[in-house]
């Protein structure tokens, strides 16, 4: 068995699965919505299903992480989270697009524009296509204005949108120009259990892949955005290993 986890959201989706002859199977499948936060939900809903389950966390084969685009704060809180379990218990960990996981569920062989809030008036939107149990990049991830995802979308007749962005978004997109059958409901937050579907562990644990996992931001923050506040001068930070 494995834990999958995603907080690129407001809701935390985590997940206890298993491998079978059938593919991957949730064992139970927890969702966190708020007002709930995350930081203080985790590590302890891990404790509460790990013990549900009698596994320790020893016992698991690996952890899958969300990495985003989503929430900056949630992205880290997972992240930070998974590290910390891994590491503790020498656990291999696998990370994957969070908006890959939503096009998992979504209908097979046409595109699908899975969006979610990077910002007001700004959303993240992974192009995807699904085949069985796998999906497709059409391109990269990236962030664009709810009129540019509307146009997209008349640029590809055959396109449909999902994701937890058609939350608060959805009239926007009708109000652009989109026919409302092609913004599909239900699709509120990445689930874990999709996310697991996805992950590739490595062969081995390796620290220095652990700590340099990093979520897929897609755009910087609003504090990186801050001309008051340029970088700062020198190398670009890397994940450094004491030597043995």
């Amino acid at each position: 068995m494995f834990l999958s986890l995603d907080t690129s959201t407001l809701t935390m989706s985590l997940a206890l699965v298993e491998r079978g002859p059938d593919g991957v199977r949730a064992v139970e499948h927890l969702v966190v919505p708020p007002p709930v936060k995350q930081s203080e939900a985790l590590p302890g809903v891990v404790g509460e299903l790990l013990a549900r389950h009698d596994t320790r966390l020893a016992d698991l084969e690996g952890l899958v992480v969300g990495l985003g685009p989503g929430s900056f704060t949630g992205l880290r809180i997972g992240l930070a989270t998974v590290k910390s379990l891994a590491y503790a218990a020498k656990l291999k960990v696998a990370g994957a697009s969070s908006l890959a996981a939503l096009a998992l569920e979504g209908p097979e062989d046409v595109p699908l524009y899975c969006l979610a809030v990077a910002r007001k008036d700004d959303l993240y939107l992974g192009a995807y296509v699904r085949r069985g149990g796998a999906v497709e990049a059409l391109e990269p991830e990236t962030a664009m204005s709810p009129q540019e995802v509307a146009a997209r979308m008349a640029a590809e007749p055959r396109a449909l949108a999902l994701g937890p962005a058609l939350v608060g978004y959805h009239a926007a997109l009708v109000s652009h120009g989109v026919a409302p059958e092609r913004l599909l409901s239900g699709h509120d937050f990445p689930s874990a259990v999709a996310l697991a579907r996805l992950a590739r562990f490595p062969e081995e644990f390796s620290l220095q892949a652990l700590f340099a996992m990093e979520p897929h931001y897609v755009r910087a923050s609003e504090p990186e955005r801050n001309p008051k506040f340029p970088p700062l001068p020198g190398p670009t930070p890397t994940a450094r290993l004491k030597d043995d």
